[in-house]
């Protein structure tokens, strides 16, 4: 059975200042990887973004969606999947958000000045979905770890930066709460160690088929070591 994988946690370094691959990179790259698509989901402005903050709000929803759309020019012209995202910061707590468009964010310039568990409300409350990223990382920029089982939708049980310790500590947490499991490669260049997504027996449609099809139990986490 041919399986059709996708890394839902990448970046580009359009719009993520961390990162260092182009968006057109980083389709070349994957689809050379036997990937089926990607979702782009760059850091957003509470994050590591190359967005100036002093722009006008529209303005900077516009170079926020930069990346995800060179992305998605270069994927169409090798029959590959680009998907939408980003990922939401609190503190160094990160939430990967989709199901939302850049017409969403265009319509709520006032989502910086929402807390956190207020973001995550309004974002459900629209027919977004949240999977919690990398939640038992420890690094420099993390002051502490804080979980949200209740305000978010999946668990990201393997991420491709984080060691074997920290995922089974996500996969435990999922297990507790009874939340999806995902996994994504928070891909930053094309030097990473491991690769990591989810996979499924057919092709996605678009990002609400991706969100249906891990609600409805067809996907399945995988890691490939390189």
């Amino acid at each position: 059975m041919h399986l059709y994988r996708y890394d839902i946690h990448t970046h580009t370094s359009e719009v993520s200042k961390c990162a260092a691959i182009s968006p057109e990179e980083l389709v070349r790259f994957y689809k050379n990887m036997g990937f089926a698509g990607i979702c782009i989901t760059d850091h957003f402005f509470n994050g590591n973004t190359t967005v100036p903050g002093d722009l006008p709000w529209n303005v900077r929803v516009e170079l926020f969606c930069r990346g995800f759309e060179k992305a998605r020019a270069e994927g169409e012209k090798m029959d590959f999947d680009v998907f939408f995202g980003w990922e939401y910061s609190y503190r160094g707590t990160d939430f990967l958000t989709f199901g939302l468009d850049k017409e969403w964010l265009l319509n709520h310039p006032d989502l910086l000045s929402l807390n956190v568990n207020d973001y995550c409300d309004l974002v459900h409350s629209e027919g977004g979905f949240i999977v919690q990223a990398h939640p038992f990382r420890e690094a420099d920029y993390i002051s502490m770890i804080r979980l949200l089982p209740r305000k978010v939708d999946a668990v990201e049980i393997i991420n491709g930066g984080n060691n074997d310790f920290e995922n089974r500590c996500a996969d435990k947490y999922a297990d507790m709460y009874n939340l999806i499991k995902v996994a994504g490669s928070d891909t930053h260049s094309d030097k990473v160690k491991k690769l990591a997504g989810i996979q499924l027996n057919r092709r996605l449609e678009d990002i609400n088929d991706m969100i249906s099809a891990i609600k409805n139990g067809e996907t399945r986490t995988f890691s490939i070591t390189l």
